[in-house]
């Protein structure tokens, strides 16, 4: 009877510690390898919505992601540089809205040449 609480004692500890760790899911089932992945990611950090990904070259074999993120009722979209390693965010940038017409393209203007 004994041995049977020994084994209760050092097995349930080990049970509640295994109950309790939460599931991580796809973040650390390896490298970033998609477009709408990195997406994902920028969109959760930044609460905007993403227009474009592009693969980079990036401290390490696996590389990253460039991220531009469109900000509604802000003048400002985000560029976000997302480590396909570590699935975070490298670094932000503020950049023109990502998508909109800014301010430098204005009507198309025909020169006309000799010739």
């Amino acid at each position: 009877m004994r041995s049977r609480h020994l084994a209760l004692a050092l097995f349930l500890p080990a049970l509640l510690l295994s109950a309790g760790t939460p599931k991580s899911g796809k973040k650390g089932s390896g490298p970033v390898r998609s477009a709408k992945e990195a997406k994902t990611i920028a969109e959760q950090e930044t609460g905007g919505k993403a227009v474009s990904a592009r693969r980079i070259p990036l401290n390490g074999a696996s590389g990253g992601w460039e991220v531009d993120v469109q900000m509604p009722r802000e003048t400002k979209g985000w560029r976000c540089v997302i480590d396909a390693d570590t699935h975070l965010v490298h670094s932000k940038t503020r950049i023109e809205q990502p998508g909109a017409k800014g301010k430098s393209e204005g009507p198309i203007r025909v020169v006309k040449g000799a010739g």
